[in-house]
């Protein structure tokens, strides 16, 4: 899966998906998409990233606590 880098605009590779959909989890790994050559990996703040499109992550992804701010709770 690819987000987008808001600092860079850059296309980054997410290398595991299980770390991005949990809230628990403030850093990310992934490979930046440079050039031709497979860079090396390296971590990132969720909240640095965004959906190629310009979305934002869920709030589900990056908030733990999501759900305590929810109408009705």
């Amino acid at each position: 899966m690819f987000l987008q880098d808001k600092r860079t605009s850059a296309l980054v590779e997410i290398l595991e998906i299980v770390d991005l959909i949990n809230p628990a989890k403030s850093t990310i790994s992934v490979r930046v998409q440079k050039g031709e050559e497979e860079q090396d990996p390296e971590s990132i703040a969720k909240d640095a990233l965004i959906f190629p499109s310009g979305e934002n992550l869920p709030l589900c992804w990056v908030d733990a606590d999501y759900r305590a701010d929810a109408p009705g709770k």
